[in-house]
């Protein structure tokens, strides 16, 4: 009983921010994007060009029927819960297209327009994103592409909107509105992005040392940062080696570089970006002992 009461609060919560996210994206597009000629990329972006020529009531319509052969793709070749959760955002979004029409403009400054409406875009989108949802068809398409020629979902995603705005603008002669279109989504995905990964800026570092175990008992003890030992063994040399994982907050690790190059100025660091980090309920991210117990692995 306690387990379903979980799974039912599970999708209780993640429907809500499927229901958030929508709303805010189809607040963003009726009220500052569509009533200043902008557009966004993708199936979206074709359904705001397809209700110019049209008419603007067909919007959710024509939102509805171009992602419809992308949510077969999606069903013939993701996963099925995937499928569940971008009908559900499809058509929630869709439908506060409807409700969100009867919401007055904002007509304002285009700097303005940009910047807030896509800001709006961006976290409602990201909140779908984040909770297994998808509005964009073309999202599902870029994935295909990536596992059969190998070009990133970004790349093929980047592509297919610079030609959507490139039409945008030559379909209505104005290149004011494709370029003001262009600059307003990558604030959007600018937004996505800082709404799926958080405000935390982690980054990984790989620490190899000669005295790997006295470094690390410096770190955990200055930084109080957890890490993980991992055995290697040189390519070159072929000597077995103990290497040092670390997962460390941006504010931390130019403290964390001074330490190691002080205590063993001929250790080698790799950094790497972290989109994010998935740990369970019995584990923790190694901050500071001060917020939270390290993780020692």
């Amino acid at each position: 009983m306690p387990a379903v009461k979980k799974s039912l609060k599970h999708h209780l919560s993640l429907y809500f921010w499927l229901m958030l996210g929508a709303f805010l994206a189809a607040f963003s597009l009726r009220v500052f994007l569509l009533p200043n000629s902008i557009i966004d990329g993708g199936t979206v972006g074709i359904a705001l060009i397809l209700s110019r020529l049209f008419g603007e009531s067909y919007l959710s319509y024509f939102l509805i029927v171009l992602n419809v052969p992308f949510i077969y793709m999606a069903f013939r070749h993701i996963r099925r819960t995937f499928v569940i959760y971008m009908c559900v955002a499809v058509l929630l979004f869709a439908a506060f297209l409807m409700v969100a029409s009867h919401i007055p403009p904002f007509l304002g400054d285009p700097i303005e327009v940009i910047v807030v409406g896509g800001a709006l875009l961006g976290v409602g989108v990201g909140l779908i994103i984040r909770h297994g949802g998808c509005v964009d068809g073309t999202e599902i398409l870029a994935i295909l592409i990536n596992r059969k020629k190998g070009y990133t979902v970004g790349q093929v995603v980047m592509f297919i909107n610079i030609f959507i705005f490139t039409a945008y603008g030559w379909i209505f002669q104005n290149w004011h509105f494709a370029l003001q279109s262009l600059i307003t989504y990558i604030v959007a995905f600018k937004m996505i992005d800082l709404v799926i990964m958080g405000l935390d800026e982690l980054k990984s570092a790989i620490i190899i040392s000669s005295k790997p175990q006295q470094l690390a008992n410096i770190i955990m003890d200055e930084l109080g940062l957890g890490l993980t030992i991992m055995h290697g063994k040189g390519g070159f040399s072929g000597d077995s080696r103990e290497i040092l994982y670390i997962i460390v907050e941006r504010l931390d690790l130019a403290e964390l570089k001074e330490i190691v190059l002080r205590e063993d100025p001929t250790a080698f660091m790799a950094i790497e970006n972290l989109h994010e980090v998935v740990y369970g309920k019995h584990a923790h991210l190694p901050y500071k002992k001060k917020y939270r117990p390290p993780f020692h692995a």
